[in-house]
């Protein structure tokens, strides 16, 4: 039975959604097409109907992983917020379902160009929702402050995440490294801004 161009796209779509979770549980290497074509519920064979290599699939499912964590930001979304939620217990241990960047980012490090592109686009568009309605749109002294403070952000939130999680689970130390990371970064955005 031939599938329909829209079927063709969900599949795809789904093998995609798909790649996403698995990598950001088991990392790229973790992940055999074989393994991942069987979790989206298809043949093997059918992968390279989709994708050129298993290169794209990872540059794909990892734009698509953080055009997800960007989706889940907002435009705007409040800095102590974003903290609260990025440093919580239950974003650490939802590696499968958290942010990308963090379950990826060392991985992505040792990844083809393709790959490393596609997740410095996705960290740019965190940085760009993480600083709309900042109002720097025209003073660039401001812009680049804000930036700054963003970049300061979320680098503190994806080291104390990485940290954390790479701490057994039931370890003290998990926690502490979340609250005194949270705490640090709250702190400032508490006084005025």
């Amino acid at each position: 039975m031939k599938v329909t161009k829209a079927q063709a796209q969900a599949n795809r779509a789904h093998v995609v959604e798909t790649a996403s979770q698995l990598f950001r549980e088991r990392g790229y290497d973790g992940v055999g097409v074989a393994d991942l074509m069987a979790a989206a519920g298809f043949t093997h064979g059918g992968f390279y109907k989709q994708f050129g290599s298993k290169t794209d699939l990872i540059a794909e499912s990892t734009a698509c992983g953080i055009a997800r964590t960007v989706a889940l930001t907002g435009s705007g979304v409040d800095p102590a917020a974003f903290v609260r939620l990025y440093l919580s217990r239950e974003h650490r241990d939802g590696r499968a379902t958290g942010c990308t960047i963090a379950a990826l980012g060392g991985d992505v490090a040792r990844q083809p160009e393709a790959v490393r592109a596609a997740f410095a686009a996705g960290v740019e568009s965190l940085l760009e929702a993480l600083n709309a309605g900042a109002g720097a749109d025209t003073d660039p002294d401001a812009a680049r402050e804000s930036r700054a403070r963003s970049l300061n952000m979320v680098s503190t939130a994806l080291g104390a995440i990485i940290l954390s999680r790479a701490c057994p689970d039931d370890s003290p130390l998990a926690e502490e490294i979340l609250a005194v990371c949270r705490d640090a970064l709250l702190g400032p955005l508490a006084g005025p801004r």
